[in-house]
């Protein structure tokens, strides 16, 4: 005589739950899964469109040999960040940005201080 499937098992056998889909989970809809990606979309549009102001900023109130030595501008956590391509660039716009504090904090009241870094551009 066979032995009976459900012998000395609880709850069944691990494979068949594996092969079983659940009923009540419906798959994901395009519209909910654009829906979870939203904010991530905007963090980075906004972020972009931080960087495009910043940029344009610095370039009008820059000197223009020290504007075009400039890498990259990130606005994050109150602390605006800009990039020079090189050590000695960076230290003199970071004389040129301490000129310039009270405009930039003017000019968007959540920068409380700024950061000026080196980043070589790519060749």
């Amino acid at each position: 005589m066979p032995n009976s499937r459900t012998r000395n098992k609880r709850g069944g056998s691990r494979s068949q739950a594996t092969h079983r889909s659940n009923p009540a989970r419906k798959p994901d809809s395009v519209k909910d899964v654009i829906a979870r990606l939203t904010p991530a979309l905007n963090r980075v549009s906004d972020q972009s469109a931080r960087q495009a102001f910043w940029s344009q900023w610095l370039a009008q109130h820059l000197a223009p040999a020290l504007c075009q030595r400039l890498s990259g501008v990130v606005e994050r956590d109150g602390t605006l960040v800009v990039f020079a391509e090189s050590a000695a660039w960076s230290a003199r716009l970071r004389y040129a940005m301490q000129e310039l504090h009270g405009d930039i904090v003017s000019a968007q009241r959540g920068i409380q201080r700024f950061e000026v870094r080196v980043l070589p551009r790519a060749p």
